[in-house]
C-alpha cells in the first residue's frame, strides 16, 4: 500500500509531535480521508524521510507523531539545471512537475525576447511561489526528498555568466549536434537551455553559443517548449544519469 508523503518546512526528529501545514492537512482530511492511526511519510528537504502516524484530526487540523528516520535519497548522479524560457500557464506547470519527476536538480525561469508572458515584480514573485509549490508537490508524489529550487524569473542575459559543466542549447536548426554525440564524455553537471513558445531570438542563440553553450538537437522533428526540455531530460538521464 502506498503511503502518503508530506513536505514539512520545519525541523523533524523521531518522537516529536507536530501539526501539519494547513494545505497538506486539508488534503489529508478532505481528499484522502485519513484519520488517527494512519501512516504518513514526512520530509523537509534536509535529507532522508521520516515515518509518521496521525495522532488526531480536528476539522482541517492534523497532528502527527514522527517516527523512524530513513536515510534514503532518490537523486540522479547527473545534476541537470533546467534554464526554461517562461511558458504560459499550465505549460510551465507541466514542465516543472514532470522535470522534477525526471530528476532535474534546479530551475531558472527565463524572461526572453520571444516570451509571451510578461511579469512585473509583484507577479514574478507570485509565479515563483506557485512554481515552487508545483515542484514541492511533485517531490511528494515521486519520492524525492531533496526539493529542487525554482529561481525568481530571470532575464536571459544572466544565464550567460560562466558556469561549470556541459552547457546545452536545444535547437532543431542546422549545425546542432545529436544529443548522444554531445554526450560522448558523460558529464556530472549539465545546464539545459530551452526557449519559450516563440523560440530563441537569433541574438540570444548567438550570445548563448558565445558563452559556451553547445547546440544540440533531439531528432528530426521540432518539439514544443513543454516537450523539448522533458525529452532532453529523459535522454540525458538515460545516457548519463539514473535511467540507464
Amino acid at each position: 500500500m502506498r503511503v502518503t508523503r508530506v513536505f514539512v518546512e520545519a525541523p523533524l526528529s523521531t518522537g516529536a509531535q507536530l501539526a501539519l501545514p494547513a494545505g497538506p492537512a486539508g488534503h489529508v482530511v478532505r481528499v484522502l480521508r485519513l484519520g488517527p492511526g494512519d501512516a504518513l511519510r514526512l520530509f523537509n528537504g534536509t535529507g532522508g524521510e521520516f515515518e509518521a502516524t496521525i495522532d488526531a484530526v480536528r476539522r482541517d487540523a492534523v497532528s502527527v507523531r514522527v517516527g523512524a528516520h530513513h536515510a534514503v535519497e532518490r537523486e540522479s548522479p547527473l545534476s541537470i539545471l533546467l534554464l526554461q524560457g517562461i511558458a504560459r500557464g499550465e505549460k510551465m506547470d507541466l514542465v516543472l512537475q514532470k522535470a522534477t519527476e525526471l530528476g532535474a536538480s534546479g530551475f531558472v525561469p527565463l524572461m526572453m525576447a520571444r516570451s509571451t508572458v510578461r511579469l512585473d515584480e509583484r507577479t514574478a514573485l507570485t509565479r515563483q511561489q506557485h512554481w515552487q509549490a508545483v515542484v514541492t508537490s511533485a517531490c511528494e508524489q515521486c519520492g524525492r526528498n531533496t526539493v529542487p529550487a525554482v529561481a525568481a524569473p530571470t532575464p536571459f542575459q544572466k544565464c550567460l555568466a560562466p558556469a561549470p559543466g556541459l552547457r546545452l542549447l536545444l535547437s532543431p536548426g542546422e549545425g546542432a549536434l545529436p544529443l548522444a554525440t554531445v554526450l560522448a564524455r558523460p558529464p556530472e553537471r549539465v545546464e539545459l537551455l530551452v526557449g519559450p513558445e516563440g523560440g530563441f531570438d537569433p541574438a540570444e542563440t548567438a550570445a548563448a553559443l558565445a558563452a559556451g553553450f553547445q547546440a544540440a538537437r533531439l531528432g528530426p522533428r521540432v518539439l514544443r517548449t513543454e516537450t523539448a526540455g522533458l525529452a532532453a531530460l529523459a535522454a540525458l538521464q538515460t545516457l548519463a544519469g539514473d535511467l540507464r
